[in-house]
């Protein structure tokens, strides 16, 4: 059944009161969170997205949190939610094709956000609209306009919004890391070095009969008319994560209408990590030009691919991007997994697995201040580590109306960074970056590319 995603008309009254007297609607939203909340004190959550990441990133949550509601376009993810997240105990939530149905749920505290990124955007402006708190996992765009559209509604609304870049809660290693650069234990940084991977291709991948678990036209949503296209593979059971080569679901990340590949996927994390790491110092994160070599598995014309009948995100890369004082960041696809960070006093390696180097060696003599880590951490609290503790710091956010660790701002410079270097990568020429302008310099062609058209009926609003 086709839906047509134009607000209704509840939905558009409660956007005008928004634009219309932003200040009274943020300085109401302590009281709206505590006379919602469960009788536990809990926030009620709303799940958009119920696969592999929405379902096993919930269990972090587990016991800060009442999940309510489960959306899924995909009847197996949505019914595997609502009967095993929390260990059977949200069998009571209501299940939902349509997003919408949870954001006029006036029970519903906050929304995590966990589809195809080529949602992110629609769903979390009109969350932060309906008066919600927003977990989203990132990116949260997958264009540089959306980022401006996004930062605008939450000005406008004084919502919360965690992005689910978890590394900035792993105390013991990214923290750390950023920690020692903000006490000058690298000196200045001249270059910062993230290794993500890249992307792999499939070869053609035929049109499929859309199967009956699955609504193919809102899982494209925003996305352009498509078909749907499979591999099966008897070998996959379609009710887990993984179901073959597809245009759906896990493989999402290699198609361009969806998702900007490995670049705005491990992107999104180790390019935020460095840019932090930057600011921390005391130094710019501004951009000013990103080049380098990608590799594709088809051919592209005029930024677009030739095929679109399989894979055709980035395989290989190196992109440079330089700061306005003179410092670069370098994205490899190649390289271990993680992040080095060079100055002129020394460098360090950190990773999910370790920080090493010769000013961490130096720690057992010379150790870190003792609120260093508390400092870099924005001085909020951390009763655990890693991805639990950054579930804690959203909901302490909320409870307390402050900005969260991963914040929309941090966020985008980032992610724009991203999506610059896949659209330098896409024409195959180096681009020069307005940053007051956020535009590139002299290339009309490139700055296309900075949004996106939006399917007739999955329009974001305002």
């Amino acid at each position: 059944m086709a839906l047509n995603f134009t607000p209704s008309r509840r939905r558009f009254l409660g956007q005008t009161a928004a634009l219309a007297s932003a200040t009274a609607l943020a300085s109401a939203t302590s009281t709206s969170i505590a006379a919602t909340a469960s009788a536990n004190d809990r926030p009620a959550l709303g799940l958009v997205g119920a696969g592999r990441m929405g379902h096993n990133h919930m269990r972090f949550a587990k016991g800060m949190c009442d999940l309510v509601a489960v959306c899924d376009v995909d009847t197996n993810h949505r019914e595997k939610a609502i009967n095993k997240i929390f260990d059977g105990d949200a069998k009571n939530a209501k299940g939902f094709v349509d997003y919408r149905n949870i954001l006029d749920m006036d029970e519903v505290d906050v929304v995590y956000i966990a589809t195809p990124d080529h949602w992110h955007a629609k769903i979390l402006i009109e969350a932060m609209r309906a008066g919600k708190d927003v977990y989203c996992e990132k990116p949260l765009t997958l264009t540089i306009d959306e980022g401006k559209q996004i930062r605008k509604v939450q000005k406008e609304t004084g919502r919360i919004v965690q992005v689910g870049t978890m590394q900035r809660s792993f105390l013991d290693l990214f923290v750390k890391a950023v920690a020692m650069a903000g006490d000058g234990r690298l000196g200045r940084i001249t270059r910062a070095t993230v290794a993500i991977g890249g992307g792999g291709g499939s070869g053609p991948i035929p049109e499929h009969a859309i199967p009956e678990w699955l609504d193919w036209n809102q899982w494209l949503g925003p996305a352009p008319e498509s078909p749907f296209r499979w591999i099966p593979d008897s070998s996959l059971d379609p009710n887990d994560w993984v179901i073959g080569k597809t245009n759906c679901h896990q493989t999402f990340r290699s198609w361009l209408d969806y998702s900007g590949g490995s670049m705005t996927d491990w992107g999104a994390h180790h390019v935020d990590i460095a840019m932090w790491a930057l600011r921390q110092a005391g130094q710019s994160d501004t951009v000013v030009s990103v080049g380098g070599e990608a590799k594709f598995p088809v051919p592209f014309e005029n930024g677009f691919p030739t095929r679109t009948d399989q894979y055709h995100t980035a395989t290989s890369f190196s992109m440079t991007a330089t700061m306005n004082d003179g410092a670069e960041l370098v994205i490899n696809s190649g390289g271990r997994n993680g992040v080095l960070l060079e100055g002129t006093e020394g460098r360090i390696f950190v990773s999910r697995g370790d920080l090493t180097g010769k000013p961490v060696e130096d720690l057992a003599d010379t150790p870190l201040p003792a609120d260093a880590i508390a400092k870099t951490y924005k001085g909020l609290p951390t009763p655990f580590n890693q991805h639990k503790n950054h579930w804690a710091n959203f909901f302490h956010c909320t409870r307390e109306r402050i900005e969260p660790i991963s914040d929309v701002t941090s966020h985008l410079r980032a992610i724009d960074l991203c999506h610059l270097a896949n659209i330098s990568a896409r024409f195959d020429r180096p681009m020069k970056w307005d940053a007051n302008k956020e535009e590139i310099i002299g290339d009309d062609q490139a700055n296309a590319l900075l949004s996106r058209e939006y399917r007739k009926g999955f329009e974001i609003q305002g």
